[in-house]
């Protein structure tokens, strides 16, 4: 049997449908690479999860070190702070790429270590407890002195590399909504600090987050709205159609137009979804050779596979919410719409608007739930309602292979067409 090339929730073989956005990311790069000052403001990916926003990330990341960059990457946990592994990893990226001479090697791990100690970082450091206690509290405040280290980390790194002959530096940060306050605010004003010599420092910070990843910036510091947030919409039908059939195309196999049009539809856009259904088709069919064709008949028998990993990922959601939340999430599914607005959530709750702030924007946080309009909120990920209904119709959570499919529930039928659609379902070529 061939190789399944589909992997849910891992990077796709095939990035389609982010030519814009990755024009964006080199356009914002190639300041840097041109004059060799800093690439502008923060620019942040904002979307719900699913969506394909680390993708994105690691393909330009990709891109970054082929044209002479070295990079570092974070992703932001919560409740932790990420500047110590920014640290870390900008250190190890130098170290990885190479750049230095031996005479200077030994000069940027001291410097290094300086400013790791800023961030609580013994190990990095390699100074003792007893010597990092001893550290006066009255040098510079605390956040004061790791702004301070951050603006020399970016500055001293980007101009190492650029002094060695490569382009500079771009940090990634991913998951951004999870950072703390703290370190945003660091973050912050350290590149607004930079931003004024920036024909001196010749690096870029990218991020990625969900969609209240705005507000935790400006919550941050103020000036966090002068972050350039771009908005990653959903995939458009042929460039869903490509990143389904391209992958498989690698390795001699088709998808007739029918199929992929079902399984683009299945999906609406989300590149998530896409690897779900897809990777659930060819486990079903097993193809074993080049020249195999996949169909409509596939993808029919490959829904209930896709349908037990989504009733997973809907359960755990559902079991982490509080009950309010629950009964947020409740007035939704049944609105028989795909938008609601808040007060029509607050009427049927028989709760003012304003007590139900805290909930949404709790639902937000976590991606579950996206403001679409003014007033007006939706479900992120396709299917979630119809788990909710049935949850509510049988008072707990359906087992995966009792319930009926999440993809579609209702309209299966409707939307793949049958496989003796001889006027459709042909191989693709």
């Amino acid at each position: 049997m061939l190789p399944n090339p589909y992997a849910p929730g891992e990077l796709p073989r095939v990035l389609a449908g982010r030519e814009q956005q990755q024009d964006r990311i080199r356009g914002y790069l190639s300041r840097i690479g041109t004059y060799g000052e800093m690439g502008g403001p923060l620019l942040v990916f904002q979307g719900p999860r699913g969506v394909g926003k680390t993708s994105l990330l690691r393909e330009a990341q990709r891109d970054a070190e082929a044209h002479g960059f070295i990079t570092a990457w974070v992703a932001c946990r919560r409740n932790a702070p990420f500047l110590p592994d920014l640290v870390s990893r900008v250190g190890k990226a130098i170290e990885t790429a190479d750049i230095l001479p031996r005479s200077e090697k030994g000069g940027w791990r001291l410097r290094l270590e300086s400013i790791g100690l800023e961030f609580g970082l013994p190990s990095v450091v390699k100074v003792s407890a007893k010597a990092a206690a001893e550290r006066s509290s009255a040098e510079a405040p605390p956040r004061g002195a790791q702004i301070s280290a951050l603006e020399d980390l970016l500055h001293e790194t980007g101009t190492r590399v650029r002094d060695h002959g490569g382009a500079g530096l771009v940090v990634f940060i991913d998951e951004l909504h999870a950072a703390t306050r703290d370190d945003l605010a660091v973050l912050l004003n350290a590149m607004q600090n930079l931003a004024g010599r920036r024909e001196e420092n010749p690096f870029a910070v990218i991020g990625a987050g969900l969609p209240s990843t705005p507000g935790v910036l400006v919550n941050a510091a103020t000036f966090g709205e002068r972050t350039t947030f771009l908005t990653l919409p959903r995939l458009e039908p042929a460039a869903a159609a490509a990143a389904v059939a391209e992958p498989a195309a690698e390795l001699g196999v088709d998808w007739t137009p029918a199929a992929l049009h079902a399984v683009a539809a299945e999906a609406q856009g989300f590149p998530y979804l896409l690897q779900v259904l897809a990777h659930a088709t060819w486990e079903v069919a097993q193809p074993s050779a080049a020249g195999e064709v996949l169909g409509i008949d596939q993808v029919h028998a490959g829904l209930p596979r896709a349908d037990d990993q989504l009733t997973a990922m809907y359960a755990a959601r559902w079991a982490a919410a509080t009950d309010l939340e629950k009964q947020i999430m409740a007035v939704m599914a049944q609105a028989g719409s795909p938008t609601v607005t808040r007060a029509e959530i607050a009427e049927a709750l028989g709760r003012p608007t304003q007590a139900l702030g805290v909930p949404r924007d709790r639902l937000i946080d976590k991606g579950i739930i996206e403001p679409a309009g003014r007033g007006e909120v939706r479900f992120t990920m396709p299917g979630f309602d119809r788990y909710i209904r049935e949850t509510l119709a049988t008072g707990a959570a359906p087992d995966a292979d009792q319930a009926p499919g999440r993809l579609g529930a209702g309209r299966r039928r409707r939307q793949l067409p049958p496989a003796s659609d001889a006027g459709r379902d042909t191989p693709r070529r």
